[in-house]
């Protein structure tokens, strides 16, 4: 079965979207940053504290280029995985890719009192959101399929996906039918 990867801004429900899908569908949930914290034996933002985001993005490119060489997956990418264009190419070669929106309001109220977001640990939130969020715009439009989340229930944004996926797949297999039919 192909990988379904989430992308996005932190707080627009990557983890807890992934981790329902994944039951629903009967397929193994994996959140990147969860993968480099085992690999480098530290918290994420403990390795930007010490090590430094460039550091960081190295280590998540590495995760990627792992995951992508499985099957049956939901995974969470982290909200900058999407700042390396390999990781967009891997991501779009192993599986379908769905990019998780919601408003900066809505990320602050997500968010909030997470001290492991480091990217958000500063005296202003929103403005270091929307700052990220412009900065991050043109790699996120270039992922074909955006899902807002802003006003959704975890079981409204778990459907919406599930029907992104089976359209997709009937596209493809529509326009690919297997050799044998």
């Amino acid at each position: 079965m192909q990988n379904i990867i989430l992308v996005g801004f932190m707080g627009t429900g990557k983890t807890s979207i992934g981790r329902e899908l994944a039951k629903r569908r009967g397929m193994e949930f994996i959140d990147l940053d969860d993968v480099i914290e085992e690999r480098e034996h530290m918290k994420i933002a403990d390795i930007f504290k010490e090590k430094g985001e460039p550091y960081f993005r190295q280590a998540e490119r590495e995760a990627v280029r792992d995951v992508c060489g499985r099957k049956n997956l939901i995974v969470a990418a982290g909200g900058g995985a999407v700042l390396k264009q390999e990781n967009v190419g891997d991501f779009a070669s192993c599986g379908i890719v769905v990019c998780l929106e919601a408003r900066p309001e809505i990320i602050v109220q997500r968010t909030s009192g997470h001290a492991h977001r480091p990217l958000l640990n500063v005296a202003q939130p929103i403005k270091k959101i929307r700052e990220l969020l412009e900065k991050r715009k043109s790699h996120y439009d270039k992922i074909a399929d955006h899902i807002d989340t802003s006003d959704m229930s975890l079981e409204e944004a778990v459907e919406k996906i599930m029907e992104l996926v089976s359209r997709k797949i009937n596209a493809t297999f529509k326009d690919h039918p297997p050799a044998d039919l």
